[in-house]
């Protein structure tokens, strides 16, 4: 391999895990000072949305330039990447649902907080004129 190349490859092998290590480690920080139960599902996004994927695909990048191309690994990647996009969109709404249903508290200082309201508290009928 061309050693320009192989010190482009290394570097941004280093930049996607230290990255997602990076985002890891910050949601994992936050989980500490978040208040309620939906800041703390909230803060998982980033890590599962980003810093595993790039994990992941840094770690596919290290394996392809130590062992070659394999397309079955590459084909693994792909679907572990979309996979980890997917489920933590879908299971963080699930789980906030969820939280909202079994009357899991909601910090007073949430603004705006719309989850808070009864259904129809607060809106206003539109006005309609009479003829």
């Amino acid at each position: 391999m061309n050693p320009v190349l192989d010190l482009a490859l290394t570097a941004l092998i280093g930049v996607l895990l230290i990255g997602g290590a990076f985002w890891m480690l910050t949601a994992a920080l936050s989980m500490f000072h978040a208040r309620d139960s939906f800041s703390r599902i909230n803060v998982l996004s980033p890590a599962t949305g980003l810093g595993l994927p790039m994990i992941v695909i840094g770690a596919f990048l290290q394996h392809t330039r130590t062992a070659g191309l394999d397309p079955f690994v590459l084909v693994k990647t792909l679907l572990t990447v979309l996979a980890l996009i997917i489920v933590s969109s879908i299971a963080s709404n699930v789980l906030a649902r969820a939280a909202y249903l079994s009357g899991s508290p909601v910090d007073p200082r949430t603004a705006p907080q719309d989850l808070a309201r009864a259904p129809g508290e607060g809106e206003q009928e539109p006005h309609s004129e009479e003829r």
